[in-house]
């Protein structure tokens, strides 16, 4: 790959590597990754301008497929490398790749933190609520009830919701899409032209140890009764005939599942304002339906940026003088003003 090679000349072929892809067959990653180096061409990226940091498990091959710089971290880490990786080379685009398992259970804390302080990258969580790379045991975003090779009587564990979890940790922009779905693209677009964190939630297939878990919303016959498709400033409307919709219930104050008609009318549906982030967590976790899309988004400050200009106020201060080796070797000890 050469950096003289004019952006728009690029290709999916161009991102894609020579690695065999190694995942089961019938895996929803395939198409998570069919969408990325689709996608890319389009934003404008370049191979040697790009990379992808992934932690363990199935979806952190993703670097080993993609023709671009990339690590292949540590259980859980993905976010704090990243984070090192963009303040080191802010103009790099920096894309963090993680799992239900990796992201949030050993990988928590460091996703937390990634998101409060709203690093300029992108961030995709592919959730097939089990852990595939180490054989099935049940991960955080599990169902109760689960059986699997840790949890042989059903799982116990109330599962996390990886948005509300994002929403919480103070994340800026939250979305939600699934693996084979044809707005994918468009929704990691809208991410990666955020200024700030893209969080992005990928529901995703695991055809060996959670086959199905969404084929209801992945199935092109009953999938439109199920997804609801977020649009900014628009009622909140779905269903092969836009029949269904999203209501505040004003009592309980939660988002509940309506029909339309019988009394039920469309000024009765909730419109959706993703700057809004109590309607964003009603809803990232809606009974009986998923909300996709962009769930919320709000302007923050970024903290790369933050962090580059107290840089050039510190060497301003400092008379100009950024010579961290010379600091160092200066003496055994030193004054911090």
């Amino acid at each position: 790959m050469s950096p003289n090679v004019p952006k728009s000349t690029y290709t999916r072929a161009d991102f894609t590597s020579d690695q065999e892809v190694r995942w089961c067959p019938g895996c929803g990653d395939y198409a998570i990754l069919a969408a990325v180096q689709r996608l890319l061409p389009e934003l404008g990226a370049s191979p040697e301008n790009t990379v992808f940091v992934s932690g363990i498990g199935c979806s952190s091959r993703f670097p080993y497929y993609m023709n671009t710089y990339g690590f292949h971290t540590i259980h859980g880490r993905a976010p704090a490398v990243a984070t090192g990786v963009k303040l080191a080379n802010p103009e790099l685009d920096v894309w963090v790749v993680t799992g239900d398992g990796d992201g949030l259970s050993i990988g928590g804390n460091h996703l937390l933190h990634v998101l409060r302080r709203n690093l300029n990258l992108q961030i995709m969580l592919f959730n097939n609520q089990i852990y595939g790379l180490t054989k099935g045991q049940y991960s955080p975003t599990t169902a109760v009830g689960k059986v699997t090779p840790s949890s042989p009587m059903g799982s116990l564990d109330q599962p996390l919701t990886p948005a509300r979890f994002a929403l919480g940790a103070g994340a800026k922009f939250v979305g939600r899409g699934f693996d084979v779905s044809k707005d994918l693209g468009d929704l990691l677009k809208e991410a990666h032209d955020f200024r700030g964190t893209g969080f992005v939630e990928i529901l995703q297939n695991c055809p060996v140890f959670n086959d199905g878990i969404f084929e209801h919303i992945r199935d092109k016959k009953s999938g439109p009764a199920y997804q609801v498709w977020l649009e900014h400033g628009k009622p909140i409307v779905f269903g092969a005939n836009r029949e269904m919709g999203v209501r505040l219930n004003s009592t309980s104050l939660t988002a509940e599942i309506v029909k339309l008609g019988d009394g039920v009318t469309e000024a009765d549906i909730l419109v959706h304002d993703e700057t809004n982030l109590a309607q964003a967590f009603l809803l990232a976790d809606l009974p009986g339906a998923v909300a996709l899309g962009v769930l919320y988004r709000s302007e923050a400050p970024v903290y790369d940026e933050s962090v580059q200009t107290q840089n050039r106020m510190a060497i301003d201060r400092a008379g100009g003088v950024a010579d961290m080796a010379k600091e160092l070797r200066k003496g055994h000890t030193w004054k911090v003003a």
